[in-house]
């Protein structure tokens, strides 16, 4: 699917009360949604932690959860400034700003957060290494999602 096609889409969405589409072209489909599909997943979350009657077992369930948190909060997690579509590069043909063991300084580029037909360059505001890249290239990320993980210089 060409990629001015879907922008055209999103420019639909946005100048319309339309909260979501998706379109199929052969094997390809696309979905774009706005503003609702975040409140509506949250409510799902909701219901599946109040489980008391295994109570037993819930001992098993946070002990995998625990260590994970605890690896990823090394390092200082960069949030995205706003709501928009995360890309790792200037274009899909470029290379991508940093990858992960990447060295970076105060004012290095990270990536771009494309937000209202706008690119904005998200730069570092550490001197450190490329830890953890956690956002997926070309996809929505929220305000003060977490982007990258640095290790801060010593």
């Amino acid at each position: 699917m060409d990629i001015r096609k879907i922008r055209r889409l999103i420019e639909l969405l946005e100048d319309s009360d339309v909260t979501e589409i998706e379109i199929a072209e052969g094997e390809e489909s696309v979905r774009i949604t706005r503003g609702s599909p975040v409140a509506a997943t949250v409510p799902m979350a909701a219901p599946a932690q109040p489980a008391p009657p295994h109570q037993g077992q819930p001992a098993s369930s946070p002990a995998p959860e625990a260590p994970a948190s605890v690896e990823e909060e090394t390092g200082i997690k960069v949030g995205s400034p706003m709501v928009g579509t995360f890309y790792r590069s200037s274009s899909p043909e470029a290379e991508p700003f940093v990858r992960e063991g990447d060295r970076v300084k105060v004012g290095d580029t990270l990536c771009i957060i494309e937000a209202m037909k706008l690119f904005n360059e998200i730069e570092s505001e550490y001197s450190g290494r490329v830890k953890k890249i956690l956002a997926e290239n070309a996809q929505p990320v929220e305000y003060g999602e977490p982007l990258l993980i640095i290790e801060p210089d010593a």
